[in-house]
């Protein structure tokens, strides 16, 4: 499969790491070239420096062979934006977005978008942890 990521932080870069691991071809979008030094040395992906939302900088990362594009900014807003750029205006079907505000996830699923809470999901392992220890 061919995945965009949007976002080199931690999150971004170790997902980028295991899926060229199981050998899909990946390209990563930063506003920040220094954030690709926390992918692997020698990582083969495509790197673009730019904005994910910006449409010609989605088609420099390939965004138009997509298969899936994932958007894991630290900004709730610029991610549900670039999720609906993929999803709408360049038909990838596997769209994902990083939701940190539950209240904002429910609203962006139910306008249609797949969203991710580590918010949701970190509370219900540590509820989890603490109740059934």
């Amino acid at each position: 499969m061919k995945i965009v990521i949007m976002g080199c932080g931690r999150v971004g870069a170790s997902l980028a790491s295991r899926l060229d691991d199981e050998g899909h071809e990946v390209s990563v979008v930063d506003i920040a070239a220094a954030s690709f030094r926390r992918l692997p040395e020698g990582f083969p992906g495509n790197l673009v420096v730019g904005n994910g939302v910006d449409q010609d900088t989605l088609r420099e990362a390939g965004i138009e062979q997509a298969d899936a594009f994932v958007a894991v900014t630290q900004g709730d807003n610029r991610n549900a934006m670039a999720a609906q750029v993929a999803l709408h205006l360049f038909g990838v079907k596997r769209s994902v977005a990083r939701i940190y505000d539950p209240e904002r996830e429910k609203v962006y699923m139910e306008l249609g978008l797949r969203t991710v809470s580590p918010t949701i999901l970190l509370s219900d392992r540590l509820f989890e942890a603490a109740v059934n220890s």
